[in-house]
């Protein structure tokens, strides 16, 4: 029984590696499943005051180690913010979440976007403001920077970095609510999104990567409503393993009821800045996370880094502009050879024989079984 169970398990995973979306996947760098795409891969986005302005960054690439060049050419990054829908920040929950509630997530459009290209050796090729005022006082840089995140398996690795630091004035006057959202299009293709940081990161929200954020609470509340079916269909059998593979929909893939909002960065003026209210360099993210039920990542960071947890980045960040460290040295990135499909293949094969040895012996039997009965039915029609 408990091989039966583990088969079943097996298929059921299965099943839904392949009816999750495959053309691209989930943002922030780490997510579990595979980007193939690595340079459109994004691995964070930040925002929080500094004196009279703004800084922006916005970061790609994960486990970057090799050195320059790197194929950048058909990459467009693109920051989108929204200066005019609601937010409201009534719900302490979701302020602790989320930074705030946007009440009609339908609304979500941007009123600035600031598209960003760059030369193989990470330097400014192009940046494009839309919606901003004074933009020849934005300050910019882009390069290979310290991975900023906190996390013991991005440690010593290094990312591609986008920084602009923008002036309050560029915003509309009294600005004090900004939602933000980040991407990346390869040869005009959309590859990669990012709202709130670790949210994506999570193995149940591939389909937001799918989606423009104005549609994500519509198509996260249909994906809800079909999972919990299916776990309440399992968990009411009397197998316990049906009720194994319940759990395990539960706590990997099914929706939480504190889902259903739109996978964007909210950052307001009206307190204090520090993730989720925008995100700041020094947010050790998954520990704030985990106190609202996401708890994921802080226990593959005891997982992977041991004990104490590292609770600050593997380099001091700098005072000043462009305020991340600077990159570890370079070196060979790991590059795995070996591929899954020689153990895949001869089980396949093996179960593909298996399977046609099975349909012909039940065919061979219906055959027999038909000319046994026909054979009698005809001796009996026969005359004496």
């Amino acid at each position: 029984m408990k091989r039966r169970a583990f088969w079943g398990l097996t298929a059921l995973l299965v099943l839904v590696a392949l009816l999750m979306p495959s053309a691209s996947r989930a943002s922030d760098h780490a997510d579990p499943l595979n980007l193939t795409d690595p340079n459109a891969n994004i691995t964070g986005l930040f925002i929080f005051p500094k004196d009279d302005q703004y800084v922006l960054i916005f970061n790609m690439r994960k486990s970057l180690t090799n050195a320059k060049p790197y194929n950048l050419g058909a990459y467009e990054y693109v920051i989108s913010i929204d200066l005019t829908t609601l937010v409201t920040f009534d719900s302490d929950e979701d302020r602790a979440r989320y930074g705030g509630t946007i009440p009609i997530p339908d609304k979500l459009h941007p009123d600035v976007t600031i598209k960003v290209r760059l030369n193989d050796d990470t330097t400014l090729k192009s940046i494009d403001y839309t919606g901003l005022k004074n933009t020849d006082k934005i300050r910019t840089y882009s390069g290979v920077r310290d991975d900023p995140f906190i996390f013991p398996r991005f440690f010593k690795k290094n990312v591609i970095s986008m920084v602009m630091s923008i002036p309050k004035n560029a915003f509309p006057d009294g600005q004090q609510d900004f939602i933000l959202w980040g991407a990346t299009y390869g040869n005009g293709k959309l590859s990669d999104r990012v709202g709130r940081s670790i949210r994506s990161q999570l193995p149940r929200f591939p389909l937001l990567n799918f989606y423009d954020p104005k549609d994500q609470v519509r198509e996260l509340t249909k994906a809800k409503d079909f999972l919990d079916k299916v776990a309440n269909f399992l968990d009411d059998k009397k197998e316990w393993w049906s009720q194994a593979i319940a759990g395990l929909l539960e706590f990997t893939f099914q929706f939480r009821k504190y889902d259903l909002a739109p996978d964007v960065m909210i950052f307001t003026t009206r307190f204090p800045p520090g993730y989720p209210n925008g995100r700041q360099l020094p947010d050790d993210v998954n520990a704030i996370q985990c106190r609202t039920g996401d708890c994921l990542l802080q226990e593959l960071s005891f997982i992977e880094g041991g004990w104490p947890r590292a609770t600050k980045n593997d380099k001091d960040f700098l005072p000043d502009f462009p305020y991340l460290a600077e990159p570890f040295p370079d070196s060979p990135e790991r590059v795995r050879t070996d591929s899954i499909w020689p153990y895949v293949i001869p089980v396949i094969v093996v179960f593909a024989v298996l399977t046609w040895g099975l349909v012909e012996i039940v065919w061979r039997l219906i055959r027999w079984l038909w000319r046994t009965i026909k054979f009698k039915f005809r001796r009996k029609l026969a005359p004496a």
